[in-house]
């Protein structure tokens, strides 16, 4: 039985072989595929995803769903486990009509993050298997960027943030095409070639994309076609 470890989907894993075996074994992170990419710009906030669902490499839809509207100014992407994925968002919109109706108003884009971290962490022991990306608009209209592992260790930016299989890819292209002060259209540019350059290379996300806008007047959605093999 020979051991070695070889580069899959942006991370080393280890790979067992023997005469007529052989085993990849993979973060149960990166099982779905996928990625997320939220970007700030003046007075705007950009967040994209990929539109891969698949199974290690086989490919099962090209319709996966990983960004989510929680209000009018502020959206929750989600990367990894797509089985977790779906729980997570229906246990945030749950919690989010409870505080809409204890309230009386809609929630900031600060206090949702307190709250997805304190969901992930109460369950640090068996956690879900999602990391999250929090994109909104302040009430002063400043972005506001967060992510969070799966145990929901938050970590703000104030230029863009990056989650899923192509993280690493994702980082190099946005720290090379990011400027600061970026107008409605611009940001949708630059986090669009941002994200199809990141997908290109690898190969357990992509197959189409999706970008949402979020600027004072509204939300603007527009998909990208993207490499399908």
């Amino acid at each position: 039985l020979l051991d070695w470890r070889v580069g899959f989907g942006g991370r080393w894993v280890l790979v067992s072989s023997c005469a007529s075996l052989c085993v990849v074994s993979m973060s149960i992170l990166n099982y779905n595929g996928g990625c997320v990419v939220a970007m700030a710009g003046k007075e705007c906030v950009a967040i994209a995803a990929d539109r891969r669902l698949g199974v290690q490499l086989q490919t099962v839809s090209c319709e996966a769903t990983r960004l989510f509207q929680m209000n009018d100014r502020l959206f929750l992407g989600l990367t990894g486990l797509m089985t977790d994925i779906d729980s997570l968002h229906n246990l945030f919109n749950f919690k989010l009509n409870l505080y809409t109706m204890r309230e009386g108003r809609q929630i900031k884009p600060k206090t949702f993050s307190n709250l997805v971290a304190s969901t992930l962490y109460e369950k640090r022991f068996g956690p879900y298997f999602s990391e999250p990306v929090i994109a909104g608009l302040n009430a002063d209209n400043t972005p506001f960027l967060c992510a969070m592992d799966l145990l929901g260790a938050p970590a703000k930016a104030d230029d863009f943030v990056v989650s899923g299989t192509c993280s690493e890819s994702l980082f190099g292209t946005c720290e090379t095409f990011f400027r600061p002060g970026m107008n409605p259209d611009e940001l949708f540019e630059t986090i669009s070639q941002a994200l199809l350059s990141a997908l290109d290379r690898d190969s357990i996300s992509g197959w189409g994309a999706i970008v949402h806008v979020i600027t004072p007047e509204g939300t603007t959605t527009r998909t990208l076609k993207a490499r399908m093999d």
